[in-house]
């Protein structure tokens, strides 16, 4: 029998893969209403983050990829390949249909997998990004570190995730839509009741900002840098496998 903590990450990884699965057909429309569509420019502006550092045919690794918004965008890199992982069998069943129908099969993969145990040589990968999936690890420096195994040195790692703004009084609103609103919305539409609770509970608990800058550097990243977006909503996070 394992540890208490290796039971406890076992049982959050199966909540949160059955929890995702529960709201995949209605996942992406919810997450374009619920933020108002800005959740596309935060992707476009991790892709052009990406083209700055690093250039064409490259092969990528999109952890935590749910549907594939962010495989998908990537595309504009010319990319030899990406590949998408993801422990929500029916994301990914919503993530294949779409690549499908955008003619990418050749090019984006999407495959279940722990995102905390990847199942890749070191050194597969020119670059490793993940979008709205690290709050959702059990161990994030296990899921960075492997996230920096995969890629090689000097290769790039980055994160899109939520974070809190603190400028009076953009966050009283913010804190009062994505509180109360936004589960509300949330609970009608994916007539899931934990779902849309479950994302601004993980987002209050994530260690943002200068905290998981910090985490990025256990991992042993360096050159790691913060982007804050749209008032500090959500941030792009880089570093460098040295």
């Amino acid at each position: 029998m394992g540890n208490l903590k290796e039971i406890s990450d076992q049982g959050k990884k199966a909540t949160v893969a059955s929890m995702f699965d529960s709201i995949a057909g209605r996942y992406d429309f919810l997450n374009h209403f619920l933020s108002f569509g800005i959740d596309r420019c935060w992707r476009k502006t991790a892709i052009k983050i990406i083209s700055g550092t690093h250039k064409n045919q490259m092969k990528i690794l999109d952890v935590a990829t749910g549907t594939g918004d962010l495989a998908i965008a990537a595309m504009k890199l010319n990319p030899w390949h990406i590949t998408g992982i993801d422990i929500s069998r029916k994301m990914l069943e919503a993530g294949r249909e779409k690549i499908r129908r955008k003619g990418l099969s050749d090019k984006i993969d999407l495959i279940e997998f722990d995102s905390e145990n990847i199942c890749f040589d070191d050194n597969s990968f020119d670059v490793a990004m993940v979008a709205f999936g690290v709050r959702n690890f059990a161990d994030p420096v296990k899921g960075l570190t492997e996230m920096r195994r995969v890629i090689r040195n000097g290769g790039l790692i980055l994160v899109l995730e939520f974070s809190k703004p603190v400028r009076f009084p953009f966050r009283q609103i913010y804190n009062f839509y994505f509180l109360n609103i936004l589960p509300f919305i949330g609970r009608i539409f994916s007539k899931n009741r934990n779902a849309y609770r479950y994302l601004p509970d993980s987002v209050m608990q994530f260690p943002d900002n200068e905290r998981f800058i910090s985490l990025l550097e256990n991992a042993a990243f360096t050159n790691v840098r913060q982007k804050k977006l749209t008032g500090g909503i959500a941030s792009i996070y880089t570093g460098i496998k040295p």
